[in-house]
């Protein structure tokens, strides 16, 4: 390779990489925002699908609040090893307690779409350091 196809490489690796990181803000972000605008909603899903009940609108706002300065500081790339980290591993628990939807798939197509996201989250995590585009 020479110098101008490494370059190359470079650029679309972070533009790639920057691609993926603004998707994955972009879904988080109206996850976070549910649990400001419907947080019945927010207490339902923690039931439902990981048995806490007992869930009232100012813990969704809480939740929320911590949520949405977690998602804001992965969108800007501040302290990766962490927020990439966080994210990551939030997506992932969100994605596994669905497991009975997949039993059922054909009538939950829906959730799979959590998979494909959640393998764009590991690869963010594992190239942290080369998603540069637009960080702090």
């Amino acid at each position: 390779m020479t110098n101008t196809s490494i370059a190359d490489v470079q650029a679309r690796l972070q533009w790639s990489l920057f691609a993926l990181r603004i998707g994955v803000f972009i879904v988080m972000l109206m996850w976070t925002l549910d649990k400001f605008v419907n947080p019945g909603h927010s207490a339902r899903i923690f039931e439902h699908f990981y048995g806490i009940s007992g869930s009232t609108d100012t813990v969704a706002y809480a939740l929320g609040a911590l949520q949405l300065l977690l998602v804001l500081a992965f969108a800007a790339g501040i302290q990766k090893r962490i927020t990439y980290g966080l994210i990551f591993v939030m997506h992932g628990l969100s994605t596994l307690s669905s497991y009975n939807q997949y039993i059922d798939g054909f009538n939950n197509l829906l959730f799979f779409t959590a998979w494909p996201m959640w393998a764009a989250c590991f690869a963010l995590y594992l190239l942290r350091d080369q998603d540069v585009k637009f960080t702090k």
